[in-house]
């Protein structure tokens, strides 16, 4: 499976603070820019982004503040795979994910999600504490 150049180069100008998300999907045989999100945008504007019944890659940009009351941020990596996806789907994007985010250096945290709450905001900022 091939990776786009624009998919590492948006990935770069994401850790640069440009955008806030960023969609991935499979076109034919290579792994291409879906969307971006601007950096006004919410967690909640990022998975109502996410199709409900196709598989997606994901990288968002979380802003919180830790118990010590500290601002940070980490970029997640967020595979979608909902259960209402097509099998052949959930089997290309599985076999594929490990050599895709390889490509994208300073993903922090990986989360798999075959569900919505499987990434609630909390969910997600428990995983980056």
């Amino acid at each position: 499976m091939a990776v786009e150049d624009n998919c590492k180069l948006k990935f770069m100008e994401l850790k640069k603070r440009t955008y806030r998300f960023i969609i991935f999907r499979i076109d034919g045989q290579q792994v291409v820019v879906e969307k971006l999100g601007n950096p006004q945008e919410t967690y909640d504007d990022f998975t109502n982004s996410l199709p409900a019944d196709e598989c997606r890659y994901a990288v968002f940009d979380l802003d919180f503040t830790t118990n010590e009351n500290c601002q940070k941020s980490k970029i997640f990596f967020i595979a979608w795979s909902p259960d209402s996806s097509r099998v052949r789907m959930k089997m290309v994007y599985a076999s594929s994910k490990d050599r895709f985010k390889r490509s994208l250096d300073g993903i922090q945290v990986e989360l798999q999600a075959t569900d919505p709450s499987e990434m609630s905001f909390d969910i997600v900022k428990s995983r980056a504490l």
